[in-house]
């Protein structure tokens, strides 16, 4: 439903206060010209009457000051002994706008002051008490309750519906911090794969192709040497390859079936490439059987960041990798005797990837010098941890 404009709810709010106010100002000014007490002064009892509705058109603005006023002036009213217009009526709107502006007290107050001042005057004069306080009071006690609880009502239907809106507001808010959450994970998510799946592949497709590069300067007559590495370029090219159109079809259809993730049962093939880049490397230890798919696959991307480090950065000649498992983890250990320019460790988006992704196994991991030369890399993953 379309929500009513400024201009649209300023008007309507002005009706409604102009025809409380007639109503007001009708409703006494009957009781007037009935004049069942045959008091008379008939014209200031309908300039009481004008009075008491154009207080009305106040009564948002000042609901106390209305309430006080029409008090005071139904006093007056008695005073100055004018026709009997009686309690309720005139009564009735002040503590219904006091009411609903949230002043319950005060016009609960304020009728039982009235009241109570109002019987003990009329008792005092020797008005019939039982007809005074078995029916006229009653009766007037009903109105001014009536007239309080339906204001109280209004009031806090106004605050169920402003709550509501503001819940719904609130939710809307939620939701979309909720998606940009999201959004932002996702985007990491892709970051990581991509770097993954594809930096490996390309950082052997770079050193092949340098040394390629270079034998093919060299001018040398047996063409073998370049003609391998070129081998190796290609193969490492249609593995990333490979790579990357499993990654974007995951992307394009995220219901799809998804290809299984590379674990350390890989490891063997992933050594064998850096291997044929110029680095030796030891394999050593075993995951044994039964291990969790998170656990596996993130073991496997750590010993993978590793080694592409070792190819991209380390100058190193021999790089070793040792899976340990025990009771209640699996420990992967990649060192190698390189480290110029690794020192001290800048945090790439490699090593950012790698943090993150032990992290969501629940593990910890220590990059930096090993102690006995070279550079290390050490991840701790609890088997049965993650999610």
């Amino acid at each position: 439903m379309t929500e009513p404009s400024p201009e649209q709810s300023t008007r309507h709010t002005l009706v409604v206060d102009l025809l409380f106010g007639f109503a007001v100002f009708a409703v006494v000014a009957i009781a007037v010209g009935a004049d069942v007490s045959g008091r008379g002064n008939q014209p200031l009892g309908y300039g009481l009457a004008v009075v008491l509705g154009a207080l009305m058109l106040a009564r948002r603005r000042l609901p106390l000051f209305v309430l006080a006023a029409t008090c005071v002036l139904v006093i007056a009213n008695y005073v100055i002994d004018l026709p009997t217009i009686g309690l309720a009526v005139p009564m009735a709107g002040a503590l219904y706008s006091a009411a609903e502006a949230g002043h319950t007290r005060w016009a609960l107050g304020g009728a039982t002051a009235l009241l109570t001042l109002s019987t003990l005057i009329r008792l005092g004069e020797g008005q019939d008490a039982a007809y005074l306080l078995g029916y006229e009071l009653a009766t007037t006690v009903a109105v001014m309750g009536a007239a309080i609880a339906l204001g109280d009502g209004t009031r806090q239907r106004r605050e169920g519906a402003r709550q509501r809106r503001r819940i719904a507001v609130l939710d809307a808010q939620a939701r979309e911090a909720e998606a940009a959450e999201r959004t932002a994970r996702e985007r990491t998510r892709i970051a990581r794969d991509l770097h993954d799946a594809v930096g490996h592949h390309l950082s052997v497709v770079s050193l092949h192709s340098a040394v390629a590069s270079e034998a093919l300067e060299e001018g040398a007559e047996d063409p073998s040497v370049a003609r391998t590495e070129l081998d190796h370029v290609s193969r490492a090219a249609r593995e990333g390859l490979r790579d990357l159109r499993a990654t974007v079809r995951a992307l394009r259809d995220p219901g799809g079936e998804v290809e299984p993730v590379a674990g350390l049962a890989h490891l063997e093939a992933l050594a064998s490439s850096v291997r044929d880049a110029g680095v030796r490397v030891e394999v050593s230890g075993s995951p044994g059987e039964g291990l969790p798919g998170l656990v596996d696959a993130v073991a496997y991307r750590v010993v993978q960041e590793a080694l592409t480090n070792t190819l991209r950065h380390a100058r190193a000649r021999h790089a070793r990798v040792l899976v340990e498992r025990d009771g209640d983890g699996l420990t992967v250990t990649v060192t190698d005797d390189g480290g110029s320019g690794r020192t001290p460790v800048r945090e790439g988006s490699g090593l950012t990837g790698m943090r993150e992704r032990v992290r969501m196994a629940e593990g910890t991991l220590e990059v930096g010098p090993d102690p006995a030369g070279g550079f290390r890399v050490r991840a701790r993953l609890p088997i049965g941890g993650g999610a």
